[in-house]
């Protein structure tokens, strides 16, 4: 059975998520950790795209090389904490368009709530990578790629910095074809459904909005 997570243990990353985690880093420094992160694990989560042969010419002559063959990638956050991963990923692929999934989370029910949905109108020549900082309970990851399902992209991933357990259980129950890229798997979600340890609200500490 193909592997469905995928934790990155690259020193950098693992370097750059303690001062993530850590409650003393502003918001300035946090966003630009995020940004960080995101765009050393899209350069992981990219690893198995094609390459095909070409022919360039260099100062010294004819080079045969390899670029990318033909697929097109499409990055979408869920708003609005993933909108913060969205520079990183871009550095890595600037030609990549972005879609937008706003979902929020209902605090009595802990249940994700839909409130917009616009993806590239070519989606389904595309594949997706799903961006969102945190996977605790899995319900708006959940919801996110069964919206994007409905478009038929080619494939989809998803990609966060630090998931529960219980959200990992429930996100590849839901979706097994679908490969999730994280940081950190850490211990358990407490009582009102954040990730233990976790880092606090992704949202509120990239907007400084806490």
């Amino acid at each position: 059975m193909e592997k469905q997570v995928f934790v990155m243990e690259h020193p950098l990353i693992q370097h750059k998520l303690t001062y993530l985690r850590d409650k003393n880093t502003g918001s300035k420094e946090f966003r630009e950790l995020v940004s960080e992160i995101s765009m050393l694990m899209c350069y992981e989560s990219t690893r198995d795209l094609p390459l095909m042969e070409t022919q360039v010419e260099t100062p010294m002559g004819m080079a045969t090389t390899k670029v990318i063959a033909g697929r097109k990638l499409a990055f979408v956050p869920i708003l609005r904490a993933g909108l913060g991963m969205v520079d990183g990923v871009l550095r890595m692929v600037p030609a990549a368009k972005v879609g937008h999934i706003g979902l929020y989370r209902d605090h009595q029910t802990l249940q994700p709530v839909e409130y917009y949905s616009k993806l590239p109108s070519d989606i389904e020549e595309r594949d997706v990578i799903v961006l969102d900082p945190m996977l605790a309970t899995g319900g708006s990851a959940i919801d996110a790629i069964t919206i994007i399902k409905r478009s038929h992209p080619k494939s989809i991933k998803f990609m966060c910095i630090i998931a529960a357990p219980e959200g990992i259980e429930a996100f590849t129950k839901e979706h097994p074809d679908v490969q999730v890229y994280c940081a950190n798997v850490d211990s358990h979600l407490n009582e009102i459904g954040y990730i233990v340890p976790g880092l606090g609200d992704a949202g509120d500490r990239i907007f400084g909005t806490l």
